[in-house]
Order: C-alpha cells, then structure tokens, then sequence
C-alpha cells in the first residue's frame, strides 16, 4: 500500500529543511513510522525518490539502527535499560518479569497489539537506574513490581506521565515528534528529577560559580610565544586552585546537600 498524499508531502517538507536532503533520512524514516506502524518497503521507496538516492541506501540506515523497525510495533513501545549500572540496580529483574507476564520476547509485542517489550541500551539517565522508556519517556526508579503495574495501566488505557516529563502518547504519536513535528507536550511535567540537580544545590549552598568570563577571555587572549601560553595556564590553575581551597574552608564541615539527602 502506498503512502498518502499527506505524508508525501511531509517527507517532501523533511528533506527541506536540511542543505543537504538526505541529511532529512532519519527524521523521514521516523515520519514513515508514525503513517505506517513501521518502516515498510513503500515508505523505503518513497523515502529513496523523495532524497534520490536508492533504497538500498535508505534500506542500509533502516536496518542499522535499532529504534527503526520492520515488523508492526505495538502502541506503546516499552524499553527496559539492561545495560551495566541499570542491570546491577535490577534492571535484569524487570526486564524477566515483564517478559514472563507479558508472554513475549525481546523486541516482540503482545497478542493485544498493545505493548512491545526491548531490552535497550544506556539512556543517560543513570542516576534514576533502574530506568525504563515508554515511547522513549522517563519512568525511573523501578521495581519488578512498578514496571508489572505500569504496563498494565497502559493495557488498560489508563493516563500515564512520564516521571520527568509529559503525559505518555501512543509510539506512532511519539514517531511523529521525533520526525520534527511538536505535539505541544514539551513543557508537560518536570525537566529533572532530584537527583540531577544535587550538584546545583552543593553549589548554591557553597557559593560556587563558574570562573568569571573575564579571566577566562583574558587567558584566551594571549599569543605568540608558547612560554606565554603555559605561563599563562599555569597562573590560571594557581588561581582556581587557590579559590577552591578557600570555598572549602569556607564551607567547614557544615552538612552538604548531596549528605542531606542521603540522610533522608
């Protein structure tokens, strides 16, 4: 079956936005998604005339990367992250649990047609492992039992939020942002949790602050001979080593954020 009219057009719209149109590829591949529930051989084609290039070539992207599937995939896309940190914290755990009461495999979907279960690789989110993704949207800190929960909420078509970020759409919806084109849900929900702004909280609490920009341009500025330049650096060093120490003793032994919170 071939692709409407309308997605057509947004391929067309895709590859414009870029100098080079191929350069559009991946976004394509993702629009391809949302229209068809994958990527089929027609939206491959469609995808090779739109670019001009052979849909070997676009065949060759598809298949390389692993969020590009070629069979039907369910409403909602669920990732378990196995990789290391995520594992150690259980991440193994959940992922055997909801294969065993899911009834599927690795990359499979559910008899319903609602979920598709992964196993899938770090999410730079590690502070919150063990970690998994619903059409690529935060649910941290999980348990064999939360993630069993979870998925039945969405089995049941229940509303279900992101912990850090917007009430959960279906994977052709999230296919279609991921092809450039916004749903209006970036601001729903938090942009970070607790645990990413512990940093930013010892900070305040100690009055750090990054270098001023005008020894940082001054520093930037100097030329020609490379003994200035290593002079230079090392006068630099010197002084932010001198500030740390002085903020430190400054500090004194005063309870710190990240130990407050360990404390609770």
């Amino acid at each position: 079956m071939s692709l409407s009219e309308t997605t057509l057009g947004e391929l067309r719209e895709i590859a414009a936005r870029y100098p080079e149109a191929r350069s559009g590829l991946l976004p394509m591949l993702h629009l391809v998604q949302s229209s068809e529930g994958r990527v089929t051989p027609e939206g491959i084609e469609a995808c090779a005339d739109v670019l001009g290039i052979s849909a070997a070539e676009v065949s060759g992207v598809a298949t390389f990367y692993t969020m590009y599937k070629r069979r039907p995939v369910g409403d909602y896309h669920v990732g378990v992250c196995t990789n290391t940190l995520c594992a150690v914290m259980g991440g193994d755990q959940i992922f055997e649990r909801l294969k065993d009461h899911l009834e599927v495999g690795n990359d499979e979907t559910t008899t319903d047609g609602s979920i598709t279960l992964e196993h899938v690789e770090c999410n730079a989110a590690c502070d919150y492992a063990p970690v998994m993704m619903v059409n690529w949207e935060f649910m941290d800190n999980m348990t064999p039992d939360s993630a069993v929960a979870l998925v039945d909420d969405l089995r049941a078509g229940k509303e279900v939020t992101s912990t850090r970020g917007p009430r959960v759409c279906t994977w052709r919806e999230a296919e279609r942002v991921l092809a450039g084109f916004p749903d209006g849900r970036v601001d729903e929900g938090p942009g970070a949790g607790p645990a990413s702004l512990v940093g930013l909280e010892i900070a305040q609490e100690r009055g750090w602050a990054a270098p001023s920009s005008t020894r940082s341009g001054s520093a930037a500025q100097v030329h020609g001979d490379p003994a200035h330049h290593v002079e230079a650096a090392a006068d630099s060093d010197a002084s932010l080593q001198a500030e740390s120490a002085a903020v430190e003793e400054s500090s004194g032994s005063g309870e710190s954020a990240a130990e407050k919170k360990e404390a609770q």
